[in-house]
C-alpha cells in the first residue's frame, strides 16, 4: 500500500502544483536557515579528537596576583609562564606532555624565484605530534633528544612544503627561517582540527600553523610572542631573558593521562610543584590548579559563541513560522480534495487509510523541501562565510551527518505540519460531500 500512497501523493502534488510548490518553498526556507546555523554550531561544538579527548588534559596553574584572580570568580590564568612550562617539561611527570606557543618568522626560500614570506610558527616539544595524532606526508616529528639539544629542526605543513619545495619529499633538506638554517625532518599532511583545541587563545577556528619547531628555539632565536600575552606585574629587568622569566603568561601546556589514576597522580604532582614554588616566593594565591580534558576545556573557553547560539534559536523560530504557513496551505489543499476523500470513503476506504495517504503526501512534500533546503543551506553557509570572513572558513562544510539531519528535519517537520490538516481531511462526512 505504501507504493500506492506514494503514487497518489505525487499525483496530488502535480494536480495542485502551485500550492505544492508554495509548501515546498516554505519548508525549504525553514530547513535552509536551520541547517546553515545548526552546521556552524555542530562544528563549533564537535569533538576534535574523539578517540582520546578524555585522555588529553589542559593544565592551569594559578600564578596570578595575590590581590585579584585572573578571571572571575576565582579562576586561574588560561596560560602559564615560560618558567612553569619548562619546569613541568623537565619533570616529565605525565605519560606524554608538551608546552607550546605560537610565533612567527620570515621564511627565505633557496629558490630565487620565490620571495621571502612571513609564516606562522608553532613552538612545541616532540610529544606534540604523538599526543595530537598529527598525520605525516613525509618523515616524522623530531625526538626528545633533539629537543634537549636544541637542534634546528622543523616540521613543515603541506602548504609550505608545496610552496617552498614544490611538494617534493623535503626531509633532510634545509630551509632558512628567521635567518637560521633548519633541517626538515617531516612534512605534515593536511591537518585541521575543528575546533583548534590545542590553542584556542589564537582563535579556535583559525588555520593550523605553517611551521612546527622545537620549543626552546624561541629562546635561541628570541622569537616574538603570538596569541595573547598577559602579565600581572612587570618583568624584573630589561631584555628578552627578563621577559621570559617574568610572570607573564603566553604558553599552553597539555598532558596525556591515559587513566583516572594517572590524572589523580598528576594533580598531586602539580600541587607539590606549586608548593615548592611558594617556598621561592611565587604562587601567592591559594592552591588552585586545574586539569581539563579537551571537551571540558572547550566548554570552559566558551568556544561556541553566544551570537551563534542566538542565531540557532532565531533559525528554529523561522522554521516554526514556515511550518505554520505550511499548515495553512495544507488545510487549503486538503479542503479542495473533500469530494475525492468522500468518494474514497464511500467505496470502502477507512479513516486510517485516508490518514496514511495524506501523511505520505505531506512526507513527499517535506522531502522535496529538504532537497531544496540543502541547496539553500549551502547558499546560507556561503553567506555566513562572507559575513564573518576567514573566521568561518572551517565551519561552512556540510558533511553526511548534516545532510542526513536536513532530510530527517524536513521529514519530521512536514509530518508534524500535516497532522492537523490530515485529521481534518479524515473528518470529512462522505454523505454530505456526495450529495453536493
Amino acid at each position: 500500500m505504501f507504493g500506492y500512497y506514494l503514487r497518489l501523493g505525487f499525483a496530488s502534488i502535480k494536480k495542485n502544483y502551485i500550492l505544492s510548490l508554495l509548501m515546498v518553498v516554505a519548508i525549504a526556507l525553514g530547513i535552509g536557515a536551520s541547517v546553515s546555523v545548526v552546521t556552524v554550531n555542530y562544528l563549533m561544538s564537535s569533538n576534535p579528537i574523539p578517540h582520546k579527548s578524555d585522555q588529553l588534559y589542559y593544565v592551569q596553574l594559578d600564578s596570578w596576583s595575590p590581590h585579584e584572580p585572573a578571571r572571575e570568580p576565582n579562576d586561574p590564568p588560561d596560560q602559564i609562564t615560560w618558567r612553569d612550562a619548562t619546569n613541568l617539561m623537565a619533570a616529565g611527570a605525565a605519560f606524554r606532555q608538551t608546552a607550546s606557543a605560537s610565533s612567527g618568522a620570515v621564511i627565505e626560500p633557496n629558490d630565487a624565484d620565490v620571495r621571502p614570506f612571513m609564516a606562522s610558527i608553532r613552538l612545541n616539544f616532540a610529544d606534540f605530534f604523538a599526543m595530537f595524532d598529527t598525520p605525516f606526508l613525509y618523515g616524522s616529528g623530531w625526538t626528545d633528544a633533539e629537543d634537549q639539544a636544541r637542534r634546528p629542526v622543523v616540521v613543515l605543513s603541506k602548504e609550505i612544503n608545496d610552496r617552498v619545495f614544490g611538494g617534493e619529499n623535503s626531509v633532510g633538506r634545509s630551509i632558512q627561517i628567521a635567518a637560521t638554517e633548519f633541517q626538515v625532518v617531516g612534512v605534515m599532511d593536511t591537518w585541521q582540527p575543528v575546533p583548534k583545541f590545542y590553542d584556542v587563545t589564537t582563535g579556535a577556528f583559525n588555520d593550523t600553523e605553517d611551521v612546527y619547531m622545537p620549543f626552546y628555539m624561541k629562546q635561541e632565536l628570541q622569537l616574538s610572542n603570538g596569541g595573547n600575552t598577559n602579565c600581572w606585574k612587570s618583568p624584573e629587568g630589561e631584555g628578552f631573558e627578563a621577559f621570559l622569566n617574568s610572570e607573564c603568561v603566553n604558553y599552553q601546556f597539555w598532558a596525556e593521562l591515559p587513566s583516572e589514576a594517572d590524572k589523580n597522580a598528576y594533580m598531586t604532582f602539580l600541587n607539590g610543584y606549586v608548593e615548592q614554588q611558594k617556598e621561592l616566593g611565587r604562587f601567592e594565591r591559594p592552591l588552585n590548579n586545574r586539569l581539563s580534558n579537551v571537551m571540558e576545556w572547550l566548554e570552559y573557553e566558551e568556544v561556541v559563541a553566544d551570537d551563534a547560539q542566538i542565531m540557532l534559536w532565531v533559525a528554529f523560530m523561522f522554521l516554526f513560522v514556515c511550518l505554520v504557513n505550511t499548515v495553512g496551505l495544507l488545510l487549503s489543499k486538503f479542503s479542495r480534495k473533500a469530494p475525492e476523500i468522500a468518494l474514497r470513503r464511500a467505496i470502502g476506504a477507512s479513516k486510517q487509510d485516508i490518514f496514511y495517504q495524506h501523511i505520505v503526501e505531506t512526507a513527499c512534500i517535506g522531502l522535496l523541501g529538504g532537497v531544496l533546503g540543502l541547496v539553500l543551506s549551502l547558499a546560507g553557509l556561503e553567506g555566513i562565510k562572507l559575513l564573518y570572513g576567514d573566521f568561518m572558513q572551517n565551519l561552512v562544510k556540510l558533511d553526511l551527518t548534516m545532510v542526513g539531519f536536513a532530510f530527517v528535519l524536513a521529514l519530521i517537520s512536514s509530518i508534524l505540519a500535516g497532522l492537523y490538516p490530515t485529521w481534518r481531511a479524515c473528518a470529512v462526512a462522505p454523505a454530505a460531500q456526495l450529495k453536493s
